[in-house]
């Protein structure tokens, strides 16, 4: 492939790795702080985000939450890589920004989008069933964490002010915290 650096390729990998482990880190530790007779729905909760939203991402994740990098429109991505389909692109031309193929790129964002989703099973400990959990976390990934990653890392309109993050801080951490918040009021006190 063209252009392709592989120092920059093993980091992202590499990172992209670490920011997956958090994943099982948090399933056992919000295991650890329900009553044992929510552990395993909780740490469900967390482990299901994996291949939940996996999937998720690539089908039209990657696509409403980066796009085509332009940012033509400062609020959501576009769907120039619907199903994967700009990776498929890929093998016939040149790797994508800063020499790592975008498939790569993809498995990076795709984790951080991962961990958010993790990061809100916490509020809702002991008080969600599983099923309404994953339907929760499908919808919640796509139609808020895609629009606000947008905002911030694909070109859209917080980019456009200078607004550098470069650890999530507003995509996952902000993110995350405003939906947990607002699952517990709508789910209510713990019985």
């Amino acid at each position: 492939m063209e252009g392709l650096d592989t120092g920059n390729t093993a980091w992202i990998l590499t990172s992209a790795a670490l920011v997956l482990l958090m994943t099982p880190a948090l399933a056992l530790f919000y295991g650890g702080l329900t009553r044992a007779k929510s552990v395993i729905n909780m740490m469900m909760k967390c482990l299901v985000a994996i291949g939940l939203v996996s999937v998720v991402w690539v089908l039209v994740g990657e696509s409403l939450a980066i796009g085509d990098g332009s940012g033509d429109n400062p609020l959501i991505g576009d769907f120039t890589s619907l199903f994967g389909s700009r990776h498929a692109i890929e093998v016939l031309g040149e790797a994508g920004l800063s020499g790592v193929p975008n498939a790569v790129w993809t498995a990076f964002g795709m984790m951080f989008a991962i961990i958010t989703v993790a990061l809100i099973a916490g509020a809702v400990a002991d008080r969600m069933k599983f099923s309404a959990w994953v339907v929760f976390a499908t919808v919640w990934v796509i139609v808020v964490y895609c629009p606000v990653a947008y905002w911030v890392w694909g070109g859209g309109w917080i980019e456009d002010w200078g607004v550098l993050d470069f650890a999530g801080g507003t995509a996952v951490h902000v993110n995350a915290g405003a939906a947990a918040l607002g699952l517990a009021i709508v789910v209510g006190r713990r019985i």
